[in-house]
């Protein structure tokens, strides 16, 4: 599965914005029972996503199930090297998605908590934030 761009795109290129406060959606546990949790805000990219994505299906053997809870929608731009100023913005090069404290990254389900555990960590280690592994409370 690649998570390369949002399909859905009406304008090629976006403002940067600001990351201010905590998330106040997808900070729940909706569907696992396991979960990451950004604890800081930052850019994270479709590569990124997908490197944690990878390293929790590996770790966890195909058992259970996971959930992607962020999708990069936001197109970075870039000017080529040895560019003079002035003549527009540069083309989009990769997405992000732009992430606040307190959202949940992944999801897990089906597997114990001692796997959800260190299969979650080893993706936080890809991640390029401080996060939390958060259990849900049943």
């Amino acid at each position: 599965m690649k998570i390369d761009k949002s399909f859905n795109i009406i304008f090629r290129k976006q403002h940067r914005g600001r990351m201010k406060g905590k998330s106040c959606r997808g900070n729940r546990i909706c569907f696992g029972r396991y979960s990451l949790q950004a604890l800081e805000p930052a850019w994270i990219t479709a590569r990124q996503i997908e490197a944690g994505r990878r390293a929790i299906t590996r770790y966890a053997r195909r058992g259970g199930k996971i959930w992607v809870r962020i999708f990069p929608d936001k197109p970075v731009t870039l000017r080529p090297t040895e560019t003079r100023m002035g003549s527009g913005k540069g083309s989009p090069k990769y997405w992000v998605s732009v992430v606040k404290p307190s959202r949940i990254l992944y999801e897990m389900g089906g597997v114990s908590e001692t796997v959800a555990r260190a299969a979650i960590s080893i993706a936080a280690s890809k991640m390029p934030i401080r996060s939390q592994f958060i259990r849900l409370e049943i």
